[in-house]
């Protein structure tokens, strides 16, 4: 379904909740009050770190509702017009720097992911009711998720960086291999909507299969280069 400009949303909010509210909704979902949305140009998996600077005054206002109630907000994907459909609620772990002019560097994680069904322009920032997206039962086979590590670490690998997923949820290991790469945003919306482990650990792998070679030729390419910075 393409994306509508959020002026549309909100002169006819009705015809977006009823175009989203039969949209797969699992009988495990469970709905939450209206929360806070930051449209980012990024894809939040839960358990995913995402550092942020504050700036603008309405989210200036947004987080520091947020802090006083202890609450969380919404990151959604900012599309050319309007917002994608599921979003990540986010935590603010830490405040990291506060700047005299009330500007703020925040750490924040990823929580719950959830489903957008009513977008609301009440405030001078987003808010939205949404539906809290659970997972639907299944484990994936360990040969699977293996693969997926295996491709995971061959990419870090190349890029000369590391990852510790000895504390990692392993119900949502898919989360924490995608959060550390830098994937395409359209594959990571896909990722983060889909509704079972299972699920995002074959899409995770034939995804991560299907850009490796390129990945192989470029690391190759740059070792034949050597000093000169030109491949022989």
């Amino acid at each position: 379904m393409l994306p509508r400009p959020l002026s549309q949303y909100a002169t006819n909010p009705v015809a977006y909740n009823q175009e989203h509210s039969s949209s797969a909704s699992a009988p495990g979902d469970r709905v939450s009050s209206l929360i806070a949305l930051f449209p980012l140009e990024v894809v939040l998996f839960p358990g995913t770190p995402l550092p942020l600077h504050i700036f603008e005054p309405r989210y200036k206002e947004m987080i520091g509702e947020c802090l006083a109630h202890g609450s969380t907000f919404g990151v959604i994907r900012a599309l050319e017009q309007g917002v994608s459909d599921v979003g990540c609620t986010a935590e603010i772990v830490t405040v990291t720097k506060e700047y005299p002019d009330g500007r703020l560097d925040i750490v924040t994680e990823g929580r719950k992911r959830f489903e957008v069904l009513h977008l609301n322009q009440e405030r001078s920032f987003l808010r939205a009711e949404v539906l809290l997206i659970e997972d639907e039962p299944g484990i994936p086979a360990k040969e699977e998720t293996a693969r997926a590590v295996q491709l995971h670490s061959e990419i870090l690998t190349m890029a000369g960086a590391i990852q510790d997923l000895s504390a990692a949820d392993q119900a949502v290991l898919s989360f924490y291999l995608a959060g550390s790469l830098p994937l395409d945003l359209d594959f990571k919306q896909k990722l983060l909507a889909l509704r079972g482990e299972t699920q995002r650990i074959a899409a995770l792998t034939q995804y991560l299969e299907a850009v490796l070679p390129k990945l192989r030729r470029s690391a190759h390419a740059r070792e034949k280069a050597g000093g000169n910075g030109h491949a022989r």
